[in-house]
């Protein structure tokens, strides 16, 4: 198999990635990966200064990458955001929705300002981007791949994170739904779903005993690398590699799932 056979099966050369999470640890690393498959990346995040350690990375692979700051919670603000990268990058083509905020608080303590941060957060934003973008390529009629980052929590229920696990399962439900309605549009929709990855949303949930409760559910037994989440990446966003691939969850886990007993 030749090299430019798997270059242009995956090659994301002259397509357009916004990425909302790109300045965490995850949707960042994933972001490195498209920039490297020849796209080109905006940043989505609440600060610059978290997204010029991906930035220069980026500068580095020889890709091209920039940072806008949004709202994401906020129709609004995602309408700014197209807007904004429409007129830097010309177009969109793939869209991932990675921001994510969580908690351990037990169910009974749960506030309702807490709740609805949690929601708005990795569920309505969810909701509201895929709208936004959603009819921006519906309209322009081109293949577009919108990649939202689920959760183990969403696949199973997952103790402790309460609400993170309905805001979860709710983006699962979601992307199954918009990838039935736009199929035949040629607008795919997948949910790609980590395992076990630490990261600035989970290290508050992850005590001595809870790591040791995970990896005796994990069959690899370790924690995933963040890098490990390319590869799966580059196969949904790729119109080549991932043409016929919408309304799926495609795990990226150790072997968690697989595990019963």
């Amino acid at each position: 198999m030749s090299q430019n056979y798997l270059n242009d099966l995956f090659s994301l050369q002259g397509k357009v990635a916004v990425v909302i999470g790109g300045t965490g640890e995850l949707c960042g690393t994933m972001a490195e990966g498209l920039a490297g498959a020849g796209a080109e990346v905006v940043l989505v995040g609440r600060k610059e200064e978290k997204a010029r350690k991906r930035l220069a990375a980026i500068e580095k692979l020889g890709g091209k990458a920039t940072f806008l700051a949004a709202d994401i919670t906020t129709r609004s603000s995602l309408e700014s955001l197209l807007k904004e990268s429409l007129e830097i990058a010309g177009k969109v083509d793939i869209l991932v929705n990675g921001a994510g905020v969580n908690s351990a608080t037990p169910f009974l303590e749960i506030p309702e300002d807490e709740f609805d941060t949690i929601i708005a957060t990795n569920l309505k934003a969810v909701f509201l981007a895929c709208q936004v973008f959603g009819t921006y390529f519906l309209d322009r009629g081109q293949p577009a791949s919108i990649i939202n980052v689920g959760s183990m929590s969403g696949v199973t229920p997952i103790s402790r994170v309460f609400t993170y696990s309905v805001s979860k399962a709710g983006v699962h439900n979601l992307s199954k739904n918009l990838a039935r309605e736009w199929a035949q549009k040629n607008i795919r929709v997948n949910t790609l779903v980590p395992g076990f990855f630490p990261a600035e949303q989970n290290r508050k949930v992850l005590t001595p005993d809870r790591i040791d409760t995970i990896m005796g559910h994990t069959p690899m037994n370790r924690f995933g690398r963040a890098e490990e989440l390319i590869g799966a990446t580059l196969l949904l966003a790729s119109d080549q590699a991932g043409s016929f691939i919408t309304g799926e969850e495609l795990l990226v886990d150790g072997g968690f799932a697989a595990m019963t007993i």
